[in-house]
């Protein structure tokens, strides 16, 4: 393992190329990565280097978000086929039916979607945005997608009529009020933190409900020593480097994304040394994608 992270970080620098890590990877691939993060934050980033290779430890998505962002730059994803299903929950065909049978309105679509769907929609959001982009527009109804619970806690904080996608996180919506009250009877003195990605009743009883990086900051200043963490558990280790005197528990073990765990060390060498699993978003979506998400950017 240790010769195989050296002839990484070697290829890293023969590439010119920037190594990311979503939160919710394996702590080897976070301990390698030059950025860990959100997905949009280290596109972001990614962005603003003079790397001349991305190479994204994700999912699909944040690998075409890369592209989107970086046009001049090469992105690669070690495994190309690692996606997300709720990104799956939405396409742009179905998109437009569903437009076709509304009123004309706003599109605001969580980044945790296709470039094609993004390439469609009005602006972009995030978990930790959400409500700020849809305070943000003049019109005072509009369609949010794909993911419903967002949709649902962005509603309870806005006057503004939210049309819901019926989309969701196989991961955080399978944490259940009974799990949630179960754990937090277990460790009292712990602050529950849950993502908004999570059913409405879940969000009720937590204490603090913010985006992944939101998780890490406000552990970090918080005065409490536990924390329960309502999200990926693949987190729990970002949150225990960037604390090590804290504890940190899972609202479930159950919540893992496979998806997420699929990149191994071996496939981002392989990925490194052969520019093996390029992504590159058309330019015919890149352009309208590339407006929806700089609209949510320019919003800070």
């Amino acid at each position: 393992m240790k010769k195989m992270k050296k002839k990484i970080r070697q290829l890293l620098k023969e590439k010119k190329a920037i190594m990311l890590a979503h939160n919710y990877q394996p702590p080897e691939i976070q301990d390698l990565a030059d950025l860990c993060g959100d997905s949009l934050e280290l596109s972001i980033k990614a962005a603003q280097t003079d790397a001349k290779v991305i190479l994204f430890c994700g999912v699909h998505f944040m690998a075409e978000t890369a592209s989107i962002l970086s046009p001049d730059k090469t992105v690669l994803l070690p495994v190309k086929d690692a996606g997300c299903p709720m990104a799956d929950m939405v396409t742009p065909g179905q998109l437009k039916a569903k437009l076709d049978k509304l009123p004309p309105m706003p599109v605001v679509t969580y980044v945790n979607s296709s470039a094609s769907v993004k390439a469609l929609s009005t602006i972009c959001c995030t978990s930790a945005n959400a409500i700020d982009v849809v305070e943000s527009l003049r019109e005072d109804e509009l369609l949010m997608l794909p993911d419903r619970n967002l949709a649902m806690y962005t509603s309870l904080n806005t006057k503004k009529k939210i049309h819901l996608w019926e989309g969701y996180c196989p991961v955080h919506d399978m944490l259940t009020a009974k799990a949630g009250i179960k754990v937090k009877e277990k460790y009292p003195e712990a602050v529950f933190m849950a993502h908004p990605e999570c059913r409405p009743e879940v969000l009720e009883l937590a204490d603090v409900v913010t985006s992944t990086s939101g998780m890490i900051r406000y552990a970090g200043e918080s005065e409490k020593k536990s924390f329960i963490v309502g999200t990926e558990v693949g987190l729990i280790y970002a949150l225990k480097t960037a604390n090590p005197g804290k504890k940190f528990y899972p609202a479930s073990a159950g919540m893992e994304c496979k998806d997420m765990k699929r990149i191994a060390i071996e496939d981002v060498a392989r990925s490194l040394e052969f520019m093996e699993g390029e992504v590159k978003v058309p330019e015919n979506i890149r352009q309208p994608a590339l407006t929806a998400v700089q609209r949510m950017i320019d919003l800070y």
